[in-house]
């Protein structure tokens, strides 16, 4: 949703479409103004997944699968107090038992857990091309709306039904909203297939990610939880 209230209104609506249907129901409200971790795409996300489960962990991606994983606990009867529920979370991805787990669910479905293993497996894109600041100063925005519409340009995604996606392409960020950034500096990687549209995605990118002299405050990854 593209405000608070939008999404507050949304979130009420789907508890009471629970309550209909005798099932409780929480939802947990998060900020979307960047994307979330730093992967854009279908491979280069499922990669930044395997690491998470590895324990390289982007803050604000950890932040909201413990928050939800813990209210899903909650829901399913395996605890209710949220705090302990994330540390039980946390403490079964540190020790590997997540991990592990997402191996044997690969491997019983007949998936090639090798490239959970090595994830060099997987397929790269033939152009991988930095993006480099223009400008000293504070990141106050990375629009994640258009940073997914650049993603779907590269083949990231779908713009016509026919399209074929190219799971290899996307994007890699460096940054977050707030973070500073020195001139000439890498702001991350555009993983393109196409010359052409690898450049004019990095030029796009260098308008979305917006550099001011100024530290911008940021929303919090968590902004609310109802129905809990």
């Amino acid at each position: 949703m593209k405000d608070i209230e939008s999404a507050e209104k949304l979130a009420k609506e789907m508890i009471e479409i629970g309550k209909l249907a005798n099932r409780e129901t929480v939802c947990v409200l998060t900020n979307m103004e960047e994307p979330l971790g730093y992967a854009v795409g279908n491979s280069l996300e499922v990669i930044e997944a395997i690491k998470f489960l590895k324990g390289d962990m982007p803050e604000d991606l950890k932040q909201v699968v413990l928050e939800l994983g813990a209210f899903m606990m909650k829901l399913a009867g395996e605890g209710d107090n949220i705090e302990e529920n994330k540390e039980r979370l946390l403490e079964n991805i540190l020790n590997q038992n997540a991990y592990n787990k997402f191996l044997e669910l690969v491997k019983n479905q007949g998936g090639d857990i090798s490239y959970i293993e090595n994830t060099d497996k997987f397929p790269k894109a033939k152009y991988i091309k930095p993006i480099i600041a223009k400008t000293s100063g504070y990141i106050c925005e990375i629009d994640a709306k258009e940073i997914g519409k650049l993603a779907c340009y590269l083949g990231a995604g779908r713009i016509k039904k026919e399209d074929k996606i190219d799971s290899s392409v996307g994007i890699i960020l460096n940054k977050k909203v707030s973070e500073g950034v020195t001139e000439n500096e890498i702001l991350g990687y555009v993983h393109g297939n196409d010359i052409e549209k690898t450049e004019d995605v990095i030029n796009k990118i260098n308008e979305v990610i917006k550099i001011k002299e100024q530290k911008a405050s940021v929303l919090p990854t968590i902004i609310e939880v109802l129905g809990n």
